[in-house]
């Protein structure tokens, strides 16, 4: 066996990736498509929280203390938007799919990722319908941990679903779908807030119950889903799986592919408790990446910018229109580096864009510092010039957030999971990233209001650390059989020690 590995350690025979068959079909285009529109929900969320709350009928309705500190004009301006119940109403929706995201694991193994899919966007009209429909605070927050529960579903279950139907070749670029449909997302968002905003006085709510769109095509689109190869066969459903198989690759020449899937399959099955195997010792490089790889994606400091940009800019002194307009040219950089990405990745590799986007991002941080440090604070404000730099800076850190860590912190966690604790794994990248979310988006009015300018190199720090952790812990998956990732870790000169038993 290459790299030393048993089946029993490795859950596949490591010879046969080189006789998988088959091709791009459109029948796996088409699946991965309608299922990445679950993205497009997460980043719809995203982008329209930070627009509403700018919004002055939405603020008077639900919350009229920040209101009244808006419009005080000797208000300090980083301090103008300092609310916890504000800060509740985004984040809300982030804890509740962090919870949800633990529980919906045992539902996509034992279900199908169609059905947590299908979950997912059922929660999500329930939750577009009361957030349109609030009268009061405690109504748009149950809304809101609808949305939630809907977010953890789909986040936990679309990422395996693209990986799963994706051939090894193209699995980056089809993975990162789903980041692709969440830039798009945050894109259309912000592009609604900016015409609604203009809609009095019930603009707000048009914004909110637009999400019910990506809902609906999410849960029909989960209906006709085929489910993936794997977990048809992870549920015993092997001949319907060798169907599903040989139809998504336009060939009956499958036999390579699915006697891996076969292997991986039997021995998922003599796994009962996938957390409790999951802090095994030979597991614990993938256990690593799924908590580092979705804490460090939200520590690059981009929900400042996804969240709260109409409020940031309005901060800085632009006017309400300007505000949103500037948030929205954010959300086309995101979305245009995101293509750039999907078409650099499964060629240049994941290390390379990783590594070269955070060393972009670390500069923008610390030049946005330097200028908000010298130019803005208390109750100034910056000049046009200045103004028209920061949103320069800003739309080069989410350009390569967009290429870089937005899709490959998704991608690489969905991606280095054996069979066996697959779903179990995606839970914990997904809960630990809605745990990070939650916080930051909870926490950073507050930050915003103490820390002033040095919030941006707070979050520069953070950014030097995670790119000396991927230059140091993370090997190349570029074009590696999802069933054959162990043998990077038995290879890597750190990791080798800890999978092998070697000190």
């Amino acid at each position: 066996m290459a790299g030393g590995g048993s089946i029993a350690e490795t859950g596949v025979n490591k010879e046969r990736a080189k006789e998988y068959q088959g091709r791009v079909t459109p029948y796996v285009i088409i699946a991965c498509l309608v299922a990445a529109v679950g993205g497009s929900l997460f980043g719809y969320d995203i982008g329209v929280s930070g627009g509403v709350t700018s919004m002055d009928e939405f603020l008077e309705r639900f919350f009229r203390p920040v209101y009244e500190k808006k419009k005080h004009a000797h208000e300090d301006n980083y301090c103008k938007y300092d609310s916890q119940s504000l800060s509740a109403f985004t984040s809300s929706l982030y804890l509740a799919g962090l919870v949800t995201s633990l529980a919906a694991s045992r539902i996509t193994r034992s279900r199908g990722r169609r059905m947590s899919i299908i979950c997912g966007g059922i929660s999500f009209l329930v939750g577009a319908a009361l957030n349109a429909s609030a009268v009061n605070l405690v109504m748009l927050l149950l809304g809101r941990i609808m949305l939630g529960i809907g977010i953890g579903f789909g986040n936990q279950a679309v990422p395996l679903y693209l990986s799963e139907m994706a051939p090894a070749h193209i699995r980056g670029a089809l993975n990162m779908l789903f980041q692709l449909a969440t830039t798009l997302g945050i894109f259309t968002a912000n592009m609604i807030n900016y015409g609604t905003s203009k809609l009095h006085p019930w603009g707000w709510r048009l914004s909110l119950g637009l999400a019910a769109l990506p809902a609906l095509l999410m849960t029909v689109g989960g209906i006709l889903l085929p489910e993936t190869p794997n977990s048809l066969i992870e549920q015993g459903k092997r001949e319907k799986g060798r169907g599903v198989l040989q139809k998504i690759r336009g060939t009956e020449n499958v036999d390579a592919e699915y006697e891996d899937m076969i292997e991986a399959s039997d021995l998922a099955r003599s796994i009962h408790h996938p957390f409790r195997n999951i802090l095994q010792r030979r597991n614990r490089p993938q256990l690593i990446m799924a908590i580092f790889m979705p804490t460090f994606q939200i520590l690059t400091g981009i929900n400042i910018i996804l969240f709260y940009a109409p409020v940031l800019f309005q901060s800085m002194g632009f006017k309400g229109t300007a505000a949103l307009y500037s948030s929205a040219l954010t959300g086309a950089v995101l979305v245009s580096s995101t293509v750039v990405s999907m078409a650099a990745v499964d060629s240049w590799g994941r290390r390379v864009l990783l590594i070269s986007g955070g060393i972009q991002m670390i500069i923008c941080q610390v030049i946005a510092a330097i200028i908000l440090g010298l130019k803005f604070g208390d109750d100034k404000v910056l000049s046009k010039g200045y103004s028209i730099l920061v949103v320069a800076v800003i739309c080069l850190f989410v350009a390569a957030f967009g290429w870089s860590w937005g899709p490959l912190g998704w991608t690489v966690p969905s991606e280095i999971f054996p069979l066996e604790t697959r779903s179990a794994g995606q839970s914990i990248t997904v809960a630990v990233n809605l745990f990070f979310t939650f916080a930051i988006a909870q926490s950073f009015l507050s930050l915003l209001c103490a820390l002033k300018f040095g919030i941006f190199l707070l979050f520069a720090g953070f950014i030097t650390i995670m790119t000396i952790f991927v230059y140091l812990f993370l090997p190349e998956t570029k074009g590696v059989p999802i069933e054959e990732m162990m043998q990077l870790w038995q290879k890597h000169w750190f990791w080798k020690k800890i999978v092998s038993g070697i000190h």
